[in-house]
């Protein structure tokens, strides 16, 4: 049996093709890279012998046997292991919206899945939806209509590309919007699938989603007070 996991990796910017180059010849099939900067002080970096802040973003979804073999390249061609290098660490989805993305995240693999045992019981789900950029909007008011308060737009760059396309039979722009939205598990199910019916891969938007499960939240009290009973009092 296996899972499925959400990749997340950050490393010195100039050592980002390194890591693509990484993630290219592991096969991971599914790929968006963005930009960010640390937060270190100038005086923490020069201790460091870091020249800059800037950090790539690498985000995948990959097979626990993908991993394994990233991880192992990731040690052994760079050295992530040594301080200041980077830094890859996974999250074990919850779900995927629908199988054209079970098909492209398991391309070439033998996934067989298992039961989703871990964290099942949590309130709060991460819908990650990853798009053609511009068309976040599009994605957002599908979720809407199905119960979702809103979401947080990341523009990255698909570095998988080419696979995906042959893949999938679709034509596919490199520039992506990736949105993030956090929802109550209960209505999870159908957010997704209204994304799909209305931003899913036969759309112009081309989405693709999945989720995560959250243990805890903060700053959601709204989202809570909804769920609370109104208008029933005990006799």
């Amino acid at each position: 049996m296996s899972r499925l996991y959400f990749a997340v990796a950050i490393a010195q910017r100039r050592l980002l093709p390194k890591f693509l180059d990484a993630f290219r010849t592991c096969a991971v099939p599914f790929q968006n890279v963005t930009l960010g900067r640390g937060t270190a002080s100038s005086e923490r970096l020069d201790m460091l012998g870091i020249e800059d802040a800037e950090k790539g973003v690498l985000l995948s979804v990959l097979t626990d046997g993908v991993w394994l073999q990233l991880k192992k390249k990731l040690v052994r061609d760079i050295r992530i292991d040594v301080p200041g290098t980077g830094i890859a660490f996974t999250i074990p989805l919850s779900s995927v919206g629908g199988r054209t993305a079970m098909r492209l995240f398991t391309r070439g693999t033998d996934f067989e899945k298992e039961e989703e045992a871990v964290l099942k019981e949590t309130k709060y789900e991460l819908i990650v939806a990853v798009c053609e950029q511009g068309y976040s909007e599009t994605v957002m008011d599908a979720a809407k209509k199905a119960g979702a308060g809103g979401g947080t737009v990341i523009r990255s760059k698909g570095t998988g590309v080419a696979a995906a396309e042959k893949f999938m039979g679709i034509t596919l722009a490199s520039e992506k919007d990736t949105i993030l939205i956090v929802t109550r598990a209960a209505v999870k199910n159908a957010i997704m699938t209204s994304i799909l019916k209305e931003a899913g891969p036969e759309s112009r938007a081309k989405a693709i989603c999945f989720s995560l499960p959250v243990t805890d939240t903060a700053g959601l009290r709204l989202q809570e007070e909804d769920e609370e009973p109104t208008g029933q009092n005990e006799a």
